[in-house]
């Protein structure tokens, strides 16, 4: 893409840097345009989009990393293990692709027995809970993979205290314990996180398992940007990560993650064609996802969705649902949410 910068027309960029705004990406896009040089034959208008997505990026980084550091001065008392996870983990590591990444909140990451410890720890220091109805509070302590979010009095930044990657419900079960094993130290700060292997594979389960890849562009950019970087760092990178996923029992979200970052960002395959049909789904499931997926991930014209893609999206969000949490547990909560819509429309 940044080489046909020179060739584009008002036009041709304003629907770029709508499409780019729309998937959280224009701050990647402005850094992709710096790394090859080319600011110089930008129109000054499309510049200055450019330098503002910077510097907003810029900010929302600051802000992340202060509510990291105000987080380990909370917590510093504590004898228990926290792993930053996601975006918080990138900036950490100084990750070359992390200076443009548009972040909102932190993500951590302790065990599950120390939890609730935890968070009355941070209840006590002015962090207050988000989820205030009794049913979502119950909910996600009783079914997901973390406790409500919680955000500090004086500032504006969501924590997610997660105890593992995945809702324990869902049809994918990593075990936790190898997550905290295998966890690394950062330079300065008492925090870890996961290993090179791990970071991929819990922003593959995420995109692929726990969501409905609409407007989800950005996450499957993070996963080309990590895995050229760890590629870079270690040539047996990629069959590390397929060991790692079978261990982890993650072999399917791998399999979507080197097919489809390969497949639409270009990024360089090094495992063997026979490690990748050993975790490829099988032909019904593979031809509905190389159908739906294409569709729902890549990005629309923000004024002209396509009903084909809005379907696309609508069966990837149910099946989402359904890796999730089976159907005797999911079927009672999305009646009860919608009751709840209703309720609250009609009021």
């Amino acid at each position: 893409m940044p080489g046909l910068a020179a060739s584009y027309n008002n036009q041709q960029w304003s629907l770029l840097i709508r499409t780019a705004k729309a998937c959280k990406l224009l701050a990647h896009v402005a850094w992709l345009i710096e790394q090859h040089n080319l600011n110089s034959i930008l129109p000054e208008k499309v510049q200055n989009h450019f330098v503002a997505a910077l510097k907003i990026a810029e900010f929302r980084q600051r802000q992340i990393l202060w509510e990291i550091n105000r987080l380990q001065r909370a917590l510093k008392n504590i004898n228990a293990s926290v792993i930053v996870l996601k975006g918080g983990a990138y900036l950490l590591l100084k990750l070359p692709f992390a200076k443009a990444r548009l972040l909102s909140d932190v993500d951590i990451m302790v065990e599950k027995a120390n939890i609730n410890t935890i968070e009355q720890i941070l209840l006590t220091q002015d962090w207050q809970s988000q989820k205030v109805d009794e049913y979502d509070q119950q909910y996600y302590r009783r079914w997901m993979h973390e406790i409500p979010p919680l955000s500090h009095a004086l500032r504006s930044v969501e924590v997610d205290i997660h105890h593992t990657i995945i809702p324990p419900t869902s049809k994918f079960k990593p075990d936790p314990n190898l997550l905290f094993s295998d966890a690394i130290d950062i330079d300065d700060i008492s925090f870890k996180v996961l290993s090179p292997c791990d970071m991929v594979l819990h922003s593959a389960v995420h995109l692929f398992s726990d969501s409905d890849l609409g407007n989800k562009l950005r996450d499957l950019v993070d996963l080309d940007q990590l895995i050229r970087h760890f590629d870079s760092q270690n040539p047996n990178f990629q069959s590390h990560l397929c060991q790692r996923a079978r261990e982890l029992g993650l072999q399917r979200p791998l399999y979507y993650t080197v097919k489809y970052t390969h497949q639409l960002l270009g990024t360089p395959l090094t495992i063997s064609e026979q490690e990748i049909s050993s975790i490829c789904p099988s032909f019904p499931v593979s031809w509905l996802m190389n159908t739906l997926v294409p569709l729902a991930l890549l990005p629309e014209n923000p004024k002209h969705l396509r009903q084909s893609v809005s379907f696309a999206r609508w069966l990837l969000y149910v099946r989402s649902h359904y890796l999730r949490m089976p159907l005797r547990l999911l079927l009672p909560h999305l009646a009860r949410k919608s009751l709840m819509r209703f309720k609250a429309n009609d009021n």
